[in-house]
C-alpha cells in the first residue's frame, strides 16, 4: 500500500511538472518575425536617382507664320464670292470680283484716247515733214535771192511750230499710255485674290456690299503651315540662357538642340516638337519680360491662330536628382514628409526638401537617400516604428 502511493505520487508530480511545463511554454515569448502577423501592406518604389531635365512652361499665343489683308484697292459692288470660309486657298486663288463694268469702261476709254494720240502723233510728224521740205527748199533760194527772206523765216517758223506739235503728241501718248496702265490695274483690283497661300478667314463683307479703300478688310489669309507660338518669358530667364550660351553661334545650336513643346488646351501634348525662332529686340519695361516666338510643324492645319496652349522646353539639366512619385510625398502644418521603410520593414516618417517637378515625380532636395523605400500605397496605414508588408509598386497596373 506504502509502494503503490509512492507510485501514485510520483505520477502525479509528473503529470503537474508537465502541465506547468506547457504553461510556461505557452507564457514563454516566441521570436518574433520580420513582419509580425497583423502588419498592414503597403507598397514601395526605391527612390531613383539619376540626370533629369528641368522643363519651364510659359503661356503660349498660336498666330500664322505670315498673314495678309485682303482689302479693297478701287470702290465697287462686291459681285462674288469665290472661296469658302476656313478653307485652303493657293496664292492667286479668287476670293472676292468687284462688279469690273465700270473700270472696263475706263479702260476702253482710255485705250481709245491712247489711239487718237497716237493718230495726232502720224498727223503731227506728216506736217513737221512737210515743213522741213520748206526750210529745205528755201534755205537754197534765199541763198541765191530766187526767194526772199521771209519767206524763208516762215518755212523755218513752221518747221519749228511743227517739231513741236509732235513732242505734244509725243507726250499726249505717255499720258494716254499711263491712263490705260492705271485703267488696266484697277480692272485687276476688281479681283480680291488670296495673295498667300493659306486658311482664309471670315467674309467681313458679303456680295452686294460696296467694298471701298476705307472699309477695312474683307477676310485674311494666314499660312498655318508652319505656325508660330508667341509666349514672353521673365528677364531674368532670358539672361540665365544668354549666359549659359554667350555666344550667338552657341544660341543657334541650343535652339537647334533643344526642342519646344506645346501642351494644348485639352492638357494633351501636340505631336509635333518646335524651334525657337527668335526673340524679340526689346524687353516689355511694364512687365519686365521679352517676347520669343517658337515654329511648330502643322500638318492638316490642325492648330489655328488665337489659340492657347503652354509651351515647355528644357532649361537645363539636374545631375544625380533623388526622385521620388509625388502620390507619396504628404504634407503636414506646411511642410513635406514621406513615409520610409527600412531594412527590418520598420516605417520613419521624414520631412523632405522637394525641389523641381518632373512628368509626375518630385525632385527631393533633402530628407532621403538613394536606394531608400518610400511609400507609395497605404501611407494612410502606417505610423512611426510601425511593421509592415512591403510589396514593389507597379504603375501600370494602377493605371498610372
Amino acid at each position: 500500500m506504502n509502494t503503490l502511493s509512492k507510485y501514485k505520487l510520483w505520477i502525479g508530480g509528473a503529470l503537474c511538472l508537465g502541465v506547468i511545463a506547457l504553461i510556461i511554454g505557452a507564457m514563454r515569448p516566441k521570436h518574433v518575425s520580420a513582419v509580425q502577423p497583423g502588419s498592414p501592406d503597403v507598397e514601395v518604389v526605391q527612390v531613383e536617382q539619376k540626370d533629369v531635365p528641368i522643363y519651364s512652361e510659359w503661356i503660349g499665343t498660336l498666330d500664322g507664320s505670315t498673314n495678309a489683308d485682303v482689302r479693297a484697292q478701287v470702290t465697287g459692288y462686291i459681285v462674288r464670292q469665290g472661296y469658302q470660309e476656313g478653307a485652303f486657298a493657293k496664292q492667286g486663288q479668287l476670293l472676292f470680283e468687284i462688279d469690273p463694268r465700270p473700270f472696263q469702261a475706263a479702260l476702253d476709254q482710255a485705250q481709245g484716247q491712247l489711239a487718237q494720240a497716237r493718230a495726232n502723233l502720224a498727223n503731227a510728224q506728216a506736217v513737221q515733214g512737210r515743213t522741213q521740205l520748206d526750210v529745205d527748199r528755201y534755205t537754197p533760194l534765199a541763198k541765191e535771192q530766187a526767194a526772199s527772206q521771209q519767206d524763208l523765216d516762215n518755212a523755218i517758223q513752221n518747221n519749228l511750230a511743227a517739231k513741236a506739235s509732235v513732242e505734244t503728241a509725243k507726250a499726249q501718248i505717255q499720258t494716254y499710255q499711263a491712263a490705260v496702265e492705271t485703267a488696266k490695274i484697277n480692272v485687276g483690283f476688281t479681283r480680291l485674290v488670296a495673295p498667300i497661300d493659306g486658311i482664309v478667314g471670315q467674309a467681313q463683307l458679303q456680295v452686294g456690299a460696296l467694298a471701298n479703300p476705307a472699309s477695312g478688310p474683307v477676310t485674311s489669309v494666314s499660312t498655318v503651315d508652319p505656325i508660330k507660338v508667341y509666349f514672353t518669358v521673365s528677364e531674368r530667364e532670358y539672361l540665365a540662357w544668354n549666359r549659359r550660351f554667350p555666344t550667338e553661334a552657341a544660341r543657334q545650336a541650343a535652339r537647334a538642340a533643344t526642342p519646344i513643346q506645346l501642351i494644348l488646351a485639352d492638357g494633351s501634348t501636340y505631336q509635333h516638337d518646335g524651334t525657337i525662332l527668335f526673340a524679340d529686340r526689346q524687353v516689355n519695361q511694364s512687365t519686365g519680360a521679352i517676347r520669343l516666338a517658337g515654329m511648330f510643324s502643322n500638318p492638316g492645319n490642325i492648330l489655328r491662330p488665337g489659340g492657347y496652349g503652354r509651351v515647355r522646353m528644357a532649361v537645363r539639366v539636374q545631375k544625380g536628382a533623388l526622385l521620388v512619385p509625388q502620390r507619396a510625398v504628404g504634407q503636414l502644418q506646411g511642410g513635406n514628409q514621406v513615409a520610409v521603410v527600412d531594412g527590418e520593414n520598420k516605417v520613419s516618417i521624414r520631412p523632405v526638401q522637394l525641389g523641381d517637378q518632373v512628368g509626375s515625380e518630385w525632385i527631393v532636395s533633402e530628407g532621403v537617400k538613394p536606394g531608400e523605400r518610400v511609400i507609395v500605397e497605404g501611407v494612410q496605414k502606417v505610423r512611426p516604428g510601425m511593421q509592415v508588408k512591403p510589396k514593389p509598386f507597379l504603375a501600370q497596373e494602377k493605371g498610372g
